[in-house]
């Protein structure tokens, strides 16, 4: 009786971290060089889009407010352009794009619990609580001096931006774009869909920090908001790496999202 009951037991205890890891595809580590090269092709494009393609937008397009329209445009390009990246290395990696595929690579899933192995329930009660710092941060943590004619806040929240939003479903339209880029197909499926999980043979433990310093480095295009970038960076991968689960990041991260369309949607329609 004791031989057989001894594996049953033992089988019931390891059956929900057995099935986690089973049903995982595993997900190659990058090198440090690596996660560095991929940061780079994120960045640098940013940070050229903002400070030179701006203007030589503006230039060419002239008229009023023709910076911040610029900025619009270049800076909803690169965050396109992250996306499209985010796909060919996953390919490159995975020699498909299958969805089954690249939910799992890019950790598109319910967060998982780290003692049970289960996923979604009572884990994505992480999201409301992520909420309140995060909400701190922007509140209260604040931006870097930096001229107020690159900030996209402050121009929409002025009578010029409402000028432009007023009735302008197109402007709209590519605000939305920008917007669900910045924090669903672009920085944080980068950062937290493909970095993250990739990170951990590079930085260890730390790997979650890392992708926090990198988040807040990659803000070439707007330095002045770096002074907030690394503490919502940190609430953003620490729960993602916890729960292997990109979606908990997206999930909070698109909090501004909501609110950004909310603001531009009543600007348009006032």
């Amino acid at each position: 009786m004791i031989n057989v009951r001894i594996p049953v037991e033992t089988k019931r205890a390891t059956a929900p971290s057995a099935a986690a890891s089973q049903s995982e595809t595993p997900i190659p580590q990058l090198s440090r060089p690596r996660v560095f090269a991929i940061w780079a092709a994120a960045a640098v494009p940013m940070g050229v889009l903002a400070w030179i393609g701006a203007p030589l937008l503006a230039g060419i397009t002239g008229g009023p407010n023709a910076l911040p329209r610029a900025l619009l445009v270049t800076i909803t390009l690169g965050l396109v352009w992250q996306f499209v990246l985010t796909l060919i290395l996953v390919y490159r990696e995975q020699r498909t794009l299958r969805w089954s595929v690249v939910r799992e690579v890019l950790w598109l899933r319910a967060p998982r619990s780290p003692k049970t192995g289960r996923r979604g329930g009572r884990m994505w009660l992480a999201v409301p609580l992520l909420l309140v710092p995060v909400f701190v941060v922007q509140r209260f943590v604040p931006s870097l001096p930096h001229p107020a004619i690159r900030d996209a806040g402050a121009f929409l929240g002025s009578p010029a931006g409402h000028a432009l939003l007023h009735g302008s479903w197109g402007w709209f339209a590519l605000i939305a774009i920008l917007a669900i880029f910045n924090t669903v197909l672009g920085e944080e499926l980068l950062f937290r869909g493909l970095l993250l999980p990739r990170m951990n043979r590079a930085f260890g433990r730390s790997d979650w920090l890392a992708n926090a310093l990198l988040f807040t480095g990659y803000h070439l295009h707007e330095p002045w908001v770096m002074s907030y970038a690394l503490p919502a960076g940190l609430i953003l991968a620490y729960p993602s790496k916890r729960y292997r689960s990109s979606l908990v990041g997206i999930t909070v991260h698109s909090l501004q999202t909501v609110v950004i369309l909310s603001i531009a949607l009543a600007l348009v329609l006032k």
